[in-house]
């Protein structure tokens, strides 16, 4: 990829790479979404966007208000132009999981304090449920509403589509992410401005290649993923709905030169009976992340597609980009590693002393990139306990470095699932079992899955005379969690496994 300038001087801020790229290539198309086939031109969504800003500000919204993006991955055009326009506006976007429960809604946009929603007809119903509930909300954007407290999509854009910007500053917020719903205290990183990206702006040439993606825009993954095509000169391909047969014929068809997977999604594709004939030779960096995938699945994939880089990312969202890469001549003499840090990032691996470790010794790993420290929203104690005074990162991966310098993650020290891409606290799980009349004990962790990576497994203690079942357990879960986190398997004991203090011990549960 050839560059015309280094450093752009037009602008530091993700919306300065959209006014740039409206300027100088606005009828080239920014967006496809495939499944609906449609697309969307760089100027398009400036105009809207700056549309919904003005808008945003007629109708109340203030600098720095939390404002919720809830809305469904097909609704993917309205979705990035929201994303801007929210920003904008001068606002704060709180990207919310459309799977949450009431509840877990309620709980998340409570402590975002967000003041506005912004949704579709098809979550309008829930979206007011919730707001009912939120002592700050005073705005929705949707279609189907009614009476002066929800404003149709059409009726929140102004006329003006020309340039607009409510001043901002880079330590100002641009969104506060949710690493997980929960049912006790919320855990949010606060982005700034400053480190809302992941790749800086840039002034690319233009070559129109594909940069196809299927993550879910209120995801990490998913909110790179916006302004990233553009700043490598590429056109982004958004699959909303991931089905492996149609990922394989779109490759095949509209030729993208980049993708990136969820583990879940290449353990779907290469066992797809289409796999081995599919013509994938156009992609040339396919990076899979936000789990961890199994070593026979990426070397699968690297036979299929040798002309390809395939980055095992690794990543955070308390962290922002990690510069951690693969070369393509150590893929394969490498599986199972992410790669090798480069700077400015740097890393340390300590063990529970917190000293350094010796090499392919497993410990903690530690991250630490200058100027890119991401804090928790409202909560100083959890920023405090996850940053070393010097700047260190405390990931709560256990992991180790080989010889060369190259990182291989082992799991997590922190009790959390990653499944399908979805983080999966134990904690809120268990609480939710608690709330059973019947349940006595409980503890959640995670069990291998060939294609999700990890699921949620349940080990239960019922009341004594208890007859509860599994199926009645479960349909109580589903009442109050997202149904990512709801238990795939149920293991009723007598006992759990304790140590001397009372903690369970989970790698002593039956059948871990």
């Amino acid at each position: 990829m050839r560059y015309r300038a280094a450093v752009p001087t037009w602008g530091e801020l993700q919306e300065d790479q959209l006014r740039y790229m409206a300027r100088t290539v606005p009828d080239e198309v920014a967006y496809r979404n495939l499944d609906a086939g449609t697309a969307l031109t760089f100027a398009e969504w400036e105009r809207e966007s700056n549309r919904l800003a003005r808008g945003l500000v007629e109708l109340g919204v203030q600098g720095g208000e939390r404002v919720s993006i809830y809305l469904p991955s097909d609704e993917a055009f309205r979705w990035v132009i929201a994303y801007a326009g929210v920003h904008k506006a001068g606002a704060t976007v709180v990207p919310t999981n459309i799977r949450l429960t009431v509840p877990e809604l309620v709980t998340i946009l409570s402590h975002a304090e967000a003041t506005a929603l912004l949704t579709c007809e098809s979550l309008l119903a829930t979206a007011l449920v919730a707001r009912e509930q939120l002592p700050a909300a005073r705005l929705v954007v949707s279609e189907g509403g009614t009476g002066d407290d929800v404003h149709a999509w059409s009726d929140a854009l102004a006329d003006d589509g020309s340039e607009f910007q409510v001043r901002v500053e880079e330590t100002d917020l641009a969104d506060v992410m949710y690493t997980s719903g929960t049912t006790g205290a919320p855990k949010a990183i606060a982005v700034s401005h400053r480190t809302v990206a992941t790749v800086r702006n840039l002034e690319p040439t233009w070559t129109g290649d594909g940069w196809i993606h299927g993550a879910p825009m209120f995801t990490f993954a998913g909110i790179s993923f916006i302004y990233n095509p553009m700043k490598l000169g590429c056109t982004g391909f958004y699959q909303p709905k991931f089905d492996a047969g149609a990922w394989l014929r779109y490759v095949e068809t509209l030729r993208p030169a980049r993708c990136m997977l969820v583990p879940a999604f290449a353990e779907l594709i290469v066992v797809h009976p289409d796999f081995e004939t599919a013509n994938l030779s156009s992609l040339h960096h396919v990076s899979v992340g936000s789990a961890p995938i199994a070593p026979k699945t990426l070397l699968t994939l690297m036979d299929h597609m040798p002309q390809a880089t395939i980055a095992n990312s690794y990543g955070m969202t308390e962290a922002g980009a990690a510069f951690i890469l693969m070369p393509h001549d150590e893929m394969r003499q490498r599986v199972g590693s992410v790669g090798k840090p480069i700077p400015p990032m740097e890393i340390r691996i300590l063990d529970d002393d917190e000293h350094e470790v010796a090499v392919r010794e497993v410990g903690e790993l530690l991250m630490r990139k200058p100027g890119d420290r991401r804090e928790y929203f409202k909560d100083e104690s959890a920023t405090a306990s996850m940053w070393t005074d010097d700047g260190w990162l405390r990931t709560g991966d256990l992991a180790y470095v080989d010889e060369d310098g190259y990182l291989y993650i082992c799991g997590r020290k922190k009790d959390m699932i990653i499944r399908g891409g979805n983080n999966i606290y134990a904690t809120d799980v268990e609480a939710v079992l608690l709330d059973h009349p019947d349940v006595q004990e409980a503890a959640v962790a995670g069990i291998p899955h060939q294609v999700l990576g990890e699921d949620v497994a349940a080990w239960v203690v019922r009341r004594p005379g208890s007859t509860l079942g599994v199926d009645d357990l479960l349909a109580f879960c589903a009442e109050r969690l997202a149904d990512y986190k709801c238990p795939r398997q149920v293991q009723f004991v007598d006992e759990l496994p304790r140590n001397a203090t009372g903690k369970v011990m989970k790698h002593k549960l039956p059948g871990r």
